[in-house]
């Protein structure tokens, strides 16, 4: 039997495609140079201290105290320059480009090389960039020692004028605070809260997340936990009962062991106490100038 051509095995309502044909592109308009807009004169004689791109969101990779692991993370970035008078505009996507060259492992150590990076890439004498990311740790309930992970608020503020460095490191987390006033008057108990500690430090080495989360829950009542058992619960309530805290004890016990830190050299720690028999919370905050 002879092959039938395909054409002719369609039925006959089918309709026949045609080729599409695109129109070929001026060489005209691929060769016109683009304008730049951002590098033309601006005349309103006003400097701009910081221009950039914030809340853009990256995975990320932190590195621990231990080194034995990188952390997956996402982070909120801000990247920002200063933008002399006589530019109308910075150019935003090299922002974009400097970061992605850096690859996704951050840390403190290369920071540095990011600002020179966008100082060099937007020819600008200042640079400042600002991360923003949950910092993970694995934690042992003290009784039964089964684990549970905790999330910590975690922030990089970095700026290079001209060579001179500025990098505060921001950590904030949650301990239980119970108010020593409830403890001493009333008969069968005490009243306690979540205090929520903020602590922003600059240092002369690196300071870890790590040991400052540390020095935090050191200062509370009691340090929280994400998986208690009823064994558990009995040693928190209890510890958290024999070390009553003010808001001002909880800043101040952060605050000294601060001053003992050889490497600290300015610090501001602020906490806030989700009051549990008020409908406000309680603040304190102290700050080394």
């Amino acid at each position: 039997m002879p092959k039938r051509s395909v054409a002719r095995s369609l039925p006959k309502s089918a309709p026949r495609r045609r080729a599409t044909r695109v129109a070929p592109v001026s060489p005209a308009l691929t060769a016109a140079p683009l304008t730049d807009k951002q590098n033309e004169r601006d005349v309103r004689g006003l400097r701009i201290d910081k221009v950039g791109v914030r809340g853009l969101r990256i995975p990320m990779k932190v590195r621990d105290k231990a080194h034995a692991t990188l952390q997956n993370t996402v982070a909120t970035v801000g990247m920002f320059v200063d933008l002399p008078k006589e530019f109308k505009g910075t150019h935003m996507s090299r922002f974009v480009e400097v970061l992605n060259s850096h690859g996704s492992v951050v840390h403190v150590e290369n920071i540095p090389e990011m600002l020179r990076a966008m100082q060099e890439r937007l020819n600008a004498r200042s640079a400042h960039l600002e991360m923003a990311f949950p910092f993970f740790r694995v934690k042992r309930a003290p009784v039964t020692r089964k684990e549970g992970v905790l999330d910590y608020d975690v922030r990089f503020d970095a700026s290079l004028n001209g060579d001179e460095l500025d990098f505060v490191l921001t950590v904030r987390c949650n301990v239980t605070t119970l108010c020593p006033c409830s403890k001493a008057i009333s008969r069968y108990g005490a009243h306690n809260q979540r205090g929520e500690v903020t602590v922003q430090v600059r240092s002369d080495k690196i300071v870890w997340i790590e040991d400052l989360i540390e020095t935090i829950e050191m200062s509370g009542s009691s340090e929280m936990y994400s998986l208690l058992k009823r064994e558990d619960e009995k040693a928190v309530t209890e510890r958290a009962y024999e070390n009553p805290v003010f808001v001002e004890d909880l800043v101040r016990n952060v605050a000294l062991k601060l001053n003992a830190h050889p490497d600290v050299t300015w610090y501001k720690v602020e906490a806030e106490n989700q009051e549990s028999i008020h409908n406000h919370n309680a603040y304190a905050c102290i700050e080394k100038g």
